[in-house]
């Protein structure tokens, strides 16, 4: 397989990332979804680099969000870094009407702007949903325009569930060093009302929130699962359950830890824990049921949660 810029950038970034692509990604668009990944790994890089300041941050957003633009209109910018040059290739490769893969980059855009303008500063409760809405409903377009992209994945209240929970998990993991770089991940009215600073990681208030977090994760994983259980077309299965299989097991050590978190979770990266990880997104997917109808009881509420 010939080695790209992007190829490259998301092997370094996430190796899970780069074979899950490599393997399960629709031939014809193994090339555009290295793309999409590299992309933003790029600009996530750019936004949360110490050297920046807040008006540079700020100039090279407004050029992302203007490239964006321009390429959908079909203006084709002749100053595009090989970085930029990627977006510019994907936007031009998108024939399909509000495509999977312009919804994608379109929330991505929005989360990456939001964490640009966040930094700094307390998030409200509101607004941490909303930045969980735009990374799920981003992954999870990204995903089935990707693999699987015209076989057919229910469009319902679940369909972005299972992705919110790992965005819950993945900011509790992370916490430690967002904190050090100023992304607060706990709401401003929890803060508030029980005068605690975002820092105060081990405070019981702070743990009690956490706790919180976790169960309505996992709630959000159970219905995520019944979800997956419905996509027909397997690759896309396999990529579903492996990519929440990433957290939960975290879950799991964060409860037994008694919602105490802390500053690394290196044994994501044994092998041991890859072998868990592993078998659960196979056996997930093997035994993989069809729910045509799946009860409103079994469902959470997300009104004001998503």
């Amino acid at each position: 397989m010939i080695t790209t810029p992007a190829s490259a950038i998301t092997k370094a970034a996430s190796k899970q990332t780069y074979y899950t692509i490599r393997f399960l990604v629709d031939r014809e668009r193994v090339n555009d979804a290295y793309r999409a990944y590299a992309y933003f790994r790029w600009v996530d890089d750019v936004l949360d680099a110490e050297s920046a300041s807040g008006p540079e941050r700020s100039v090279f957003l407004e050029r992302q969000k203007s490239l964006l633009e321009k390429c959908y209109r079909g203006e084709a910018p002749r100053d595009a870094n090989i970085q930029e040059q990627m977006l510019v290739e994907l936007i031009q490769h998108d024939c399909e009407k509000n495509s999977g893969l312009q919804t994608y980059l379109r929330n991505m855009m929005q989360v990456m702007d939001f964490d640009a303008r966040r930094r700094g500063g307390l998030i409200s409760h509101v607004e941490l949903n909303e930045y969980t809405r735009w990374l799920a409903t981003a992954v999870m377009e990204c995903i089935h325009y990707f693999i699987g992209h015209d076989e057919y994945a229910p469009h319902d209240e679940t369909r972005y569930l299972a992705v919110s929970g790992a965005h819950i998990v993945h900011m509790l993991r992370d916490t430690f060093d967002d904190v050090q770089i100023g992304y607060y991940n706990i709401p401003r009215e929890i803060l508030e009302v029980n005068h605690i600073g975002p820092q105060d990681v081990q405070n019981d208030t702070y743990r009690d929130w956490v706790k919180s977090r976790m169960q309505l994760a996992r709630e959000y994983f159970r219905a995520g699962k019944d979800y997956f259980s419905r996509v027909q077309n397997l690759r896309c299965r396999l990529a579903c359950f492996a990519y929440i299989a990433r957290f939960d097991w975290l879950l799991d050590t964060i409860e037994r830890e008694g919602y105490c978190l802390r500053h690394q979770y290196d044994e994501r990266k044994s092998i041991r824990t890859g072998l868990r990880m592993g078998w659960l997104a196979v056996s997930s997917t093997i035994n993989w049921r069809a729910v045509k109808n799946l009860p409103r009881s079994t469902l959470p509420h997300t009104s004001g949660e998503l």
